[in-house]
């Protein structure tokens, strides 16, 4: 007793992966063994209701990754049943000839029971069973799956991109970009093995006609040759056995090639096919009321099954009128609902002397919409707007390392219907119509045709778009085309805004902040430094530098010991800023080349750099006192050399001396922003300097 409960039962074996092991070797040991009677009624009986399980687990399952494991399965149900097939074969060609009952009480069921021992019956319906499965099911699914898998791999690049341009615009985490890629590669998977597993079901199909006739004059020769037996025994005991073991082995296969046929006609939705079947197909009222008065026509007509049609009519006729009242009653509610939020609106406030309150201060960050876009800031209208903006203010404030503004959203009545405007401390910073109702296909740069739609331009980046139905979303994801929402535009959109302009939101207030929080974990770091070396306004000037040569300012306690040590010496912001960019060189070489231990550049020619530092001398920090063509000459020959860089797949990066780089980076910020300019003393002695390039001015005119 105690042995035989030690003895593992089937789950544990499952879960210690050896569950399919021990299933493929019973079914090898089919191919080869004699297996009585009894075992074939019950591996008859567990191959039914295992096609039953995976039609079930198909049916309830929300999206096809649900079921991901189908393919296997279906693969595995195929083996078994081929295996039984065997094994039933050897058992009707050699035990046939004793009768009817020779390969099992489930075969014997079949050919006697269900056809009522008529052959002739039998062949006729197992001629429909294969007719339904191999040419309207197996066809129809394995058509839906070639289709399926061509469309989900073309589409994968324009997935991809929707879910890196979510990243970046704060919509998403790492780990929720992760797992929606993760998903992407899971559906192309699985679509991909699905049209493989549509041709294990079609194969199937076709082996079992084979089989049916293999059995049949096996048989016959067998009984008449071997066994003596007359014709007409021959006829019916082989043929009647072949049938049900026919019927048998269909009947599942029919089963599994539905489950093949739903699973890949399925949707992705919240619920299961139940579910989307009533939701979708009864929802509308006008549909059963239509189709309860064609019932009722046809049911009043002399010779038509009249109780069966008026009877349906009527059922249909008591669902459409439930249905109706659910809707009149969902509407009254709506309706006062609305009037409610009127008479509030309408609620005259009562009217009070001006204060000081009344004066509007300036918004730091304001969003103004016009009265179509009201939908996308409002929660109640499904609006996701507003959780978006919470998304990029905390992306953007771990980023570069100070609290990003709260951002104050309203109507503007002034502004067109699909208009929306970004401030800036009272400014506008961006202002673009979109449409609410599509969404945009944004050219990438490689795309492969051209969309339907309203053209238009990516607000954030300028890139060339078009605004689509959503309906039209797979097609421009298998275009190349990256498809955002309407939402995502105008996040998108201000996120940028705040990236490019994060220095202008960074005042005394904010660094006090700053200066605060270094003090509770390195109190005598920040008590020397203000007001006794620097004035706040000093600090506050050279942080905001560094936030507009695009570095974050996260390392506060590093940017606070340099100016500490610095501000004696000098209590210019420009030198400052240089000596906080030498401490935090490696910070900054690793935000543009990553940890790699080699730094390709480009550099000035020595002459041409001698050059610009006595120009820099001469003019001072304002600006270089070059001459046009010269100053042409550079400016081409360095647009040229990043060009070249970002082919290659690196950054482009321009070394210059330290004296030069703050002028130079200035000028050249606006024309070739994808340069950045770094100076010698912010390399890290652990970096390798390769020169991929030198720029000189021997092309241009001389200095004059």
């Amino acid at each position: 007793m105690r042995n035989i409960k030690n003895m593992p039962s089937f789950s544990d074996l499952m879960r210690q992966g050896l569950g399919v092991p021990i299933m493929l070797m019973v079914m090898l040991g089919m191919l080869i063994l004699p297996i009585p009677a009894l075992a074939l009624d019950a591996l008859f009986t567990f191959n039914i209701s295992l096609s039953i399980i995976v039609l079930l687990a198909a049916v309830y399952a929300k999206r096809p990754l649900d079921f991901a494991v189908f393919p296997t399965v279906i693969l595995l149900a195929t083996l078994l049943r081929l295996g039984l097939n065997v094994a039933s074969t050897r058992v009707v060609l050699l035990d046939g000839h004793t009768g009817t009952d020779a390969a099992g009480k489930v075969i014997e069921a079949f050919g006697e029971f269900v056809i009522g021992g008529n052959y002739a019956v039998g062949l006729v319906v197992f001629g429909i069973l294969v007719i339904i499965n191999f040419v309207v099911v197996t066809k129809g699914a394995g058509r839906v799956s070639e289709v399926s898998a061509r469309f989900t791999l073309d589409a994968m690049p324009g997935k991809q991109m929707a879910i890196d341009a979510d990243l970046n615009a704060g919509l998403l985490t790492q780990e929720e970009a992760q797992e929606r890629r993760k998903d992407v590669v899971q559906e192309a998977d699985f679509y991909g093995s699905m049209d493989g597993a549509s041709k294990f079901v079609r194969g199937d199909a076709i082996a079992g006609i084979l089989i049916l006739f293999i059995n049949i004059f096996g048989g016959l020769a067998i009984g008449i040759g071997q066994h003596d037996m007359p014709f007409s025994d021959a006829v019916r005991n082989y043929t009647l056995l072949t049938i049900g073991d026919g019927l048998v082995a269909q009947i599942p296969s029919l089963v599994l090639s539905t489950a093949t046929a739903i699973i890949v006609t399925r949707v992705t939705s919240s619920q299961d096919m139940g579910g989307q079947i009533l939701g979708q197909l009864f929802d509308d009222p006008r549909v059963l009321i239509v189709t309860a008065s064609l019932l009722g026509l046809l049911g009043i007509i002399p010779g038509m099954p009249n109780v069966a049609f008026l009877s349906i009519a009527a059922v249909f006729a008591g669902a459409a009128y439930m249905k109706m009242n659910l809707k009149s009653k969902q509407k009254e509610a709506d309706i006062a609902s609305q009037e409610l939020k009127v008479a509030a609106e309408k609620a005259v406030p009562e009217v009070k002397e001006l204060t000081w309150d009344d004066v509007v201060p300036v918004d730091t960050l304001g969003l103004e919409v016009g009265y179509r876009l009201i939908s996308l800031v409002d929660k109640d209208q499904g609006g996701q707007l507003m959780g978006r903006i919470k998304g990029i203010r905390k992306k953007l404030t771990q980023d570069l390392g100070f609290l990003i503004p709260s951002v104050h959203i309203r109507d503007n009545l002034e502004l067109s219907p699909d208009t929306y405007r970004i401030t800036l401390l009272g400014a506008t910073m961006g202002e673009a119509i979109i449409h609410p109702d599509r969404e945009l296909a944004i050219n990438p740069g490689q795309v492969y045709g051209a969309l339907q739609g309203i053209p238009g331009k990516d607000p954030a980046f300028g890139l060339d778009a078009t605004w689509i139905e959503p309906s039209q979303r797979e097609q421009a994801q298998s275009m190349g085309y990256t498809v955002v929402d309407a939402s995502t535009v105008v996040a998108t959109h201000l996120s940028h805004i705040i990236s490019t302009h994060g220095y202008e939101l960074l005042g005394r207030e904010e660094v006090q902040q700053l200066l605060d929080n270094v003090a509770k974990v390195a109190p005598k770091l920040v008590e020397g430094l203000v007001p006794d070396i620097l004035p706040l306004g000093g600090v506050v000037k050279v942080l905001q530098s560094l936030l507009e040569d695009g570095i974050p300012i996260r390392d506060m306690r590093r940017i606070v010991e340099t100016l500490a040590d610095e501000g004696g010496r000098s209590q210019d912001p420009a030198v400052l800023t240089s000596m906080v960019r030498v401490a935090l060189g490696r910070s900054i070489i690793q935000q543009i080349n990553g940890i790699a231990p080699e730094l390709a550049v480009i550099t000035l020619d020595p002459a041409l750099e001698q050059l610009l530092q006595e120009s820099v001398r001469t003019a001072g920090s304002g600006g270089l006192g070059l001459e046009p063509g010269l100053a042409e000459n550079m400016f081409s020959s360095l647009g040229e050399a990043t060009q070249r860089q970002e082919m290659n797949g690196q950054p482009a990066i321009l070394l210059v001396s330290a004296l030069v780089r703050p002028v130079l980076a200035r000028l050249i910020k606006g024309s070739i922003p994808a340069l950045k300019v770094l100076s010698y003393n912010e390399v890290p002695d652990d970096k390798q300097i390769k020169i991929m390039s030198t720029v000189g001015g021997q092309q241009g005119p001389s200095l004059g």
